[in-house]
């Protein structure tokens, strides 16, 4: 089999995310506007399940939602976390994002094929909410657009695995595969939902 370039991202991140998890924790390595807002996505599974949805939904859509999704979800999102950053008010942001999780994972198990601009809507809906999380949760110390910056690669990189995991739907032992991985992300974003997690 033909290793591709999303092949190896989909290897990799796992990895770095476990081998950066502990120091994280601690506060040692994330010293930076950047690489603070680029591990704060990385590290919250509540985050994870939600961005790696977008991904697999997108792909399993097609195209252009393939490409459409996860360009939509980190536009929005930044709206969202110049809203934290500014301190506009937004109820509900954790329930907004672990019903993402949830709303997302079932769309991918339950193979809905959404119009393009019925699954943006849908997509930048949840963006809001974890922008704004992000944005609330700045550290003082560090710079905004260093920040942002960072929470946007992130979050791509994020959107990135999904897709990879959507190339599973080229068959259809995949796609049940791909399916089931959205039953999971449901089950996780209930889990946050519920405050099980």
């Amino acid at each position: 089999m033909q290793r591709t370039p999303l092949h190896l991202l989909a290897a990799a991140l796992p990895l770095l995310v476990l081998a950066s998890a502990a120091s994280a924790h601690t506060g040692e390595g994330i010293n930076t506007g950047f690489a603070s807002g680029f591990w704060h996505p990385i590290l919250g599974w509540d985050h994870v399940v939600a961005m790696v949805a977008v991904g697999l939904w997108g792909a399993f859509l097609g195209k252009p939602a393939i490409w459409i999704l996860p360009i939509v979800f980190p536009l929005v999102m930044a709206l969202g976390g110049a809203m934290g950053v500014v301190g506009v008010p937004l109820p509900a942001v954790e329930t907004g994002i672990a019903l993402s999780g949830v709303i997302l994972g079932l769309l991918i198990a339950f193979a809905v094929k959404a119009p393009i601009w019925v699954a943006a809507v849908i997509v930048g809906i949840f963006a809001i909410f974890h922008g704004h999380a992000h944005g609330g949760e700045l550290p003082e110390q560090f710079s905004a657009y260093g920040y942002a910056v960072g929470f946007v690669i992130g979050t791509g990189l994020l959107h990135l695995v999904g897709i990879a995991l959507g190339f599973l739907t080229k068959s259809s032992v995949g796609t049940w595969a791909a399916r089931g991985i959205g039953g999971a992300i449901a089950l996780v974003g209930a889990a946050f939902l519920f405050g099980l997690a």
